[in-house]
């Protein structure tokens, strides 16, 4: 199993990101995606998450209205559209697959809001 994010950076409050996970060594199309975060100093964050044909999400109240997840199953990636970034966004984001019990995780990607 291999994760990969992508995407993240320096956005100044009020602006917009898309993170981009690119997933392999499963069978994607099977699977519900989640994306977590970690903030600087803080544990672990489940963020959102979709299930394995994209047709249900699920969003923490922190970014509900603000973030959308979505999935590509003919490129195995998933997605994760931010809009009105706020300096409490700042974190690593991290891909998450569980399989039969176990936990994969990618590397993740920095988003840093500030101005």
């Amino acid at each position: 199993v291999q994760l990969v994010e992508s995407g993240g950076g320096l956005v100044q409050p009020g602006g917009s990101l898309r993170l981009s996970c690119a997933a392999s060594g499963f069978t994607f199309s099977s699977y519900y995606m989640s994306w977590v975060r970690q903030a600087p100093g803080k544990g672990l964050e489940w963020v959102s998450d979709i299930n394995s044909g994209g047709g249900s999400t699920n969003y923490a109240d922190s970014v509900k209205g603000r973030f959308t997840i979505s999935r590509d199953n003919a490129k195995n990636m998933v997605y994760l559209q931010m809009n009105s970034l706020k300096p409490e966004d700042t974190a690593v984001y991290y891909c998450n697959v569980d399989i039969v019990s176990m936990h994969y995780w990618g590397k993740g990607t920095l988003v840093t809001v500030s101005s």
